[in-house]
């Protein structure tokens, strides 16, 4: 069993780090919220490794992240009590030993890899860090349809990570030399990746984030469309973090679509609202779709607009 030295720490690294998210933790069963807890602090353990190398040469990063992948799988003992919570967890709950690999994959993307060309290989990037956790998550709250859940929750995964690039552009680009707006899509718009680098906003720019905005908005009504697979007792807590992960899309509009000089956050009285709102609306309506539309700030397809452009401006697809 997971001791309460291991959950209280790993709900520290939670509550610090993913607030957001936070918020929705706190509404699941408990069942489910303390295996969260664990979850969530085994991911930033990895994610600390490539954000804030500390001096450490990428050689030295690799061989971090390849403990912790040992560790997490149960092949070489650890005295973290985060990994170890979550190598028995993973036991525990039949996590897929590939779930965590992939994950581990990913993070070593993020050691040498800064920019990517197309949106493809940036869905690959997301595979790994973002759907696994998807994925993980499914598997913990014991979902009896777990065939339609797990594609559902690997796009819910990917909106959420979509949502954290578009939002953070200028961040990712002083902390840690990264841009994960597709070069395809700055292309597209005539946006220079150098204006990104000398954080300085364009029209151009705001609209590379338009488009990949309303590529986060489609990932976003295909992931909450699978909600209805969960458990009853984990789907509003889901719901609850769709939509406030969602709400990061009001704040980058209200900006006019600059997060290149600085980086949107929502309040705390703004997530209350939300998630009573989200309660609100589910006490009459226990449609996840239905709820999200009336909540949320994702346009349904019917109302989706389309985006800026410029007189002979190309309009990208996909």
């Amino acid at each position: 069993m997971v001791d309460s030295t291991q959950l209280a720490e790993s709900k520290s690294i939670h509550r610090e780090t993913g607030k957001t998210f936070y918020y929705a933790t706190r509404l699941l069963p408990e069942r489910v919220r303390h295996p969260t807890y664990v979850l969530y602090a085994f991911f930033r353990v990895a994610d600390e490794v490539v954000d804030n190398p500390e001096g450490s040469s990428p050689t030295e990063q690799h061989d971090r992240l390849l403990e912790i992948r040992e560790a997490a799988l149960g092949h070489e003992p650890t005295d973290d009590p985060v990994l170890a919570a979550f190598s028995e967890l993973k036991d525990r709950h039949g996590i897929p030993d590939e779930e965590v690999e992939t994950f581990i994959d990913a993070m070593r993307t993020d050691i040498e890899k800064s920019r990517y060309e197309t949106y493809d290989e940036l869905e690959t990037y997301m595979r790994g860090s973002a759907a696994a956790v998807g994925v993980m998550m499914t598997i913990i709250m014991k979902t009896g349809d777990g065939e339609s859940a797990l594609p559902k929750a690997r796009r819910l995964g990917e909106a959420f990570q979509l949502t954290n690039f578009l939002r953070d552009v200028g961040e990712d680009i002083v902390d840690r030399d990264r841009i994960y707006l597709p070069r395809e899509t700055l292309d597209a718009y005539g946006a220079d990746p150098a204006d990104i680098q000398a954080r300085r906003f364009t029209e151009e720019i705001g609209m590379a984030i338009e488009h990949e905005m309303r590529r986060a908005e489609g990932l976003y009504r295909e992931g909450v469309s699978g909600i209805k697979y969960l458990p009853m007792d984990c789907q509003l807590p889901v719901l609850t973090a769709a939509v406030l992960y969602a709400d990061h899309h009001r704040l980058i509009r209200d900006r006019e679509y600059d997060t290149v000089t600085a980086t949107p956050s929502i309040g705390t009285l703004r997530k209350l609202t939300l998630v009573a709102k989200t309660r609100l609306y589910w006490a009459w309506n226990k449609d996840p779709e239905t709820v999200f539309a009336k909540v949320s700030e994702i346009p349904t397809v019917e109302e989706d607009p389309a985006p800026r452009t410029r007189p002979g401006d190309p309009v990208p697809m996909g």
